[in-house]
């Protein structure tokens, strides 16, 4: 809370800075479009010193970054095509992430909108890798131009104040004449320059947060995400909370379901459980139910990372499975779980191992969770120096904070990426096609026609995700 009120503070106080920045030096801010620009020379000098040191490496690296600006181009359309077709048939989803599909990425925002799936997002982070992604971005754009001897104008920053009290962005401003003298090679080479800078430094990160996630941190207990369950035939059911079942159908079952707790449901003498919900989720499935067994877990509600078992410190799985081994059915334990910092104790008795009788058994577990997607890779590889359903803590206090800016700032330059290479006319994707379409027709008027309709295209389609987005609250 206390870094809360310190964070609010920073963000109070940068925007009367920039508000007052701005007043000052307003008779050097032109507003272009949506955007209030504040041009300077400091970045020009740094630019042509290395765009023309390095002009055997920026030319190799040029044909690397137009394959990229394809490869990341065809992704997002991939992508975006997902998004349409998930806010289409899915309307759940969309209710449950609630925030709109054109929202910026402000401070707070996974907290307002209570975004659980993702970490917290502070002022501090937005500062930091607003100025990382777009410096890097736009630098890389005036390597290229240097390269290409194509003339900068002008560097500077530029404020855009509408999502944001005070949404500011770099930028390396081009003499247009300039370049389109310039070849469509040397053209889309500096326009995919800045994804290419953007693809970079998410793979930096990567390093950097792999690096500091093993130092950092420790393993410090077994994360479960599901209690024991087995798949059971429907019409083998006799009761359910000790109601004769004269008629093994879905609909007398659900009908006999208490709203409120767990369901006792016998089969073949063995008792199952299950909650209403989890009954209502499987109405369409035929001949056969998953059912909890009947575990201590499940009977004792546990939830939470297991940290310990009598005092024992629980570091992962095969931890907790040794330390389960020194013990028999019907023992008596102590299981300490954590979960959102509160840390409980369950008093639970063991039960009977279903494989093996003699055994003791708690009967949690784990089910993996399958990403597929482009972005379901993205996080499987943001994921891997992670062993699956550890609990890991911190060595320092700062530790998380860290990692999880570390985390945002790998994803957001991978977001701004593949949302820059979008075909569309406000995106350097949009004149990168643009240009693509000419080096293949050669010419101009059909380059300029599929520009149009391609820009339109994309337009209509963010206007019918904020129509699904609000259909989706409808009903």
């Amino acid at each position: 809370m206390n870094f809360i009120v310190l964070d609010i503070s920073l963000l109070v106080i940068f925007v009367i800075f920039i508000s007052l920045f701005l007043y000052i030096k307003r008779k050097n801010l032109k507003k272009e479009g949506l955007l209030f620009l504040y041009r300077t020379t400091w970045g020009v000098k740094l630019i042509n010193k290395v765009g023309g040191k390095y002009k055997k490496t920026l030319s190799f690296l040029s044909y690397i970054s137009i394959g990229i600006g394809y490869i990341l181009m065809v992704s997002m359309l991939y992508l975006f095509g997902k998004i349409i077709y998930i806010y289409m048939v899915y309307p759940q989803i969309v209710r449950d992430i609630k925030v709109p599909p054109i929202t910026p990425l402000i401070p707070y925002l996974p907290q307002v909108f209570k975004l659980d799936f993702l970490p917290p997002f502070y002022f501090t982070y937005w500062i930091v890798i607003l100025a990382i992604i777009a410096i890097t971005h736009e630098f890389m754009h005036g390597i290229f131009m240097r390269r290409y001897d194509i003339k900068i104008k002008s560097t500077g920053f530029g404020f855009f104040p509408f999502f944001f009290p005070i949404f500011p962005a770099a930028f390396v401003e081009q003499d247009e004449k300039s370049m389109e003298k310039s070849g469509s090679f040397n053209q889309m080479a500096v326009l995919a320059a800045g994804t290419f800078a953007n693809l970079l430094t998410a793979i930096l990160f990567f390093g950097v947060i792999w690096i500091f996630f093993t130092t950092a941190f420790a393993p410090m207990g077994a994360e479960f995400n599901t209690y024991s369950y087995s798949v059971v035939g429907l019409y083998g059911i006799t009761s359910v909370n000790n109601i004769l079942l004269e008629n093994s159908t879905y609909e007398n079952l659900l009908a006999l379901s208490k709203e409120d707790g767990l369901n006792e449901v016998k089969i073949s003498g063995k008792t199952y459980l299950i909650t209403k919900a989890s009954l209502e989720e499987q109405k369409d499935i035929e001949d056969y139910l998953i059912l909890y067994d009947d575990s201590p877990a499940i009977r004792n509600e546990i939830s939470g990372a297991i940290i310990k078992i009598n005092g024992i410190a629980i570091k992962d799985w095969d931890s907790f499975g040794e330390e389960i081994s020194k013990y028999s059915p019907e023992d008596n334990i102590t299981i300490t779980t954590k979960e959102n910092n509160i840390i409980e104790d369950y008093e639970i008795t063991l039960g009977k191992n279903p494989e093996n009788p003699e055994k003791a058994w708690v009967g949690v577990g784990y089910m993996e969770q399958k990403r597929s997607g482009l972005m379901g890779k993205i996080v499987n590889t943001l994921s891997s120096f992670k062993k699956n359903h550890v609990y890991y803590e911190p060595r320092f206090e700062a530790g998380l904070f860290i990692y999880n800016m570390l985390w945002w700032i790998i994803l957001i330059s991978l977001s701004v990426a593949l949302i820059n290479m979008l075909p569309m006319g406000i995106f350097d994707g949009g004149r990168f096609f643009y240009l693509t379409i000419l080096s293949l027709t050669k010419s101009k008027r059909k380059a300029e026609l599929w520009f149009k309709i391609s820009t339109n295209f994309f337009l209509f389609l963010f206007f019918l995700l904020m129509v699904l987005w609000g259909v989706s609250f409808i009903g």
